[in-house]
């Protein structure tokens, strides 16, 4: 027996336990409202009785069987309420816009849901400068943790129907190109293109 097909079926095996991990690890996120990927992965991998070295999906995987459930399970609500949080994005950006506001996240990428929140990337001269700008419009926020060494500070806002994260940065990485965790470009999007996005729709 050769080496490649020794190991083929183990390796099969593999496949088809990330791709349940995957779709277990999606529909948390869709039903429970889970939003750490990363988080979801291992909660799935727990409820399937794998050991914490179980091979894991990939984030682009779980975004993918995302994208399958909800359109199979959430086609009659999810794409009013992806709109709704689009347009109250606009609306956050449009007032935020001295800071160069940039949309970014699931409501950008299409998979947000009932539980997700807004997250704009802002960018200025200090993160003092934007909770001195919100307590002056009498905005309340809260800090939370940043997952992104770079960002200064993370404020959440909370809003009746939905939470914004304001992630902001220093004005010089405007230019940076974010990456997400598993390395693959974070896409984002200026006030101008989410208009676009919306009129097309």
């Amino acid at each position: 027996m050769s080496r490649s097909s020794h190991h083929h079926p183990q390796q099969n095996g593999g496949h088809i336990l990330r791709a349940h991990i995957a779709s277990t690890a999606a529909r948390l996120m869709a039903q429970d409202g889970m939003t750490d990927i990363g988080l979801a992965k291992k909660k799935a991998a727990r409820q399937l009785g794998q050991a914490d070295f179980a091979p894991l999906p990939d984030n682009a995987e779980v975004e993918a069987e995302l994208r399958l459930y909800q359109a199979l399970y959430q086609g009659d609500t999810q794409p009013a309420r992806l709109r709704f949080l689009r347009e109250e994005a606009a609306h956050a950006m449009q007032r935020l816009a001295c800071f160069n506001p940039y949309l970014t996240g699931s409501v950008l990428d299409g998979t947000a849901g009932e539980h997700s929140a807004i997250d704009l990337l802002l960018f200025a001269d200090s993160a003092k400068d934007v909770e001195i700008f919100l307590l002056n419009e009498g905005i309340a926020f809260e800090h939370v943790e940043p997952r992104n060494d770079k960002a200064e500070a993370v404020l959440r806002l909370t809003m009746p129907d939905a939470d914004i994260h304001l992630i902001i940065f220093p004005h010089h990485l405007e230019r940076h190109h974010f990456r997400h965790r598993d390395g693959r470009p974070r896409e984002r999007l200026r006030l101008d293109g989410l208009q676009q996005l919306l009129e097309a729709a």
